[in-house]
């Protein structure tokens, strides 16, 4: 298989902020920093794993930053960068165009998953 050669910025975009949770973290942190344990009682169905790893994501695409405070109890809290604070207005439209566009979204399978067909 070929490697895809051409890479649109969008789609660069999109993986930061794609996923089922990242929108979700970004949206909490939208409000102010937050601390691990705050994010995640926000965000009811998240596991601590998968917290962990979308947290990391969003640090290394530069959305989010991680202060340690160094202190003997663990405390490290999350906040938005430059780039995190513009992804609000892109995330905020986002809601607005879904909420117009609601009964027509309702007809769609979310992304990745398809009916299956009942074998006779």
């Amino acid at each position: 298989m070929k490697d895809k050669a051409v890479e649109c910025e969008v789609e660069r975009l999109l993986a930061v902020i794609g996923g089922k949770w990242k929108v979700l973290i970004l949206r909490e942190l939208f409000a102010g920093p937050k601390r691990h344990a705050e994010l995640k009682r926000a965000l009811p169905g998240i596991t601590q794993k998968v917290l962990t790893a979308q947290l990391r994501e969003l640090e290394l695409d530069g959305a989010i930053l991680r202060k340690d405070f160094g202190t003997n109890r663990p405390h490290v809290e999350y906040s938005l960068t430059e780039f995190g604070k513009q992804l609000e207005s892109l995330v905020l439209e986002m809601h607005q165009l879904a909420l117009r566009n609601c009964e027509s979204l309702k007809r769609r399978p979310a992304a990745g998953r398809f009916e299956r067909t009942r074998s006779a």
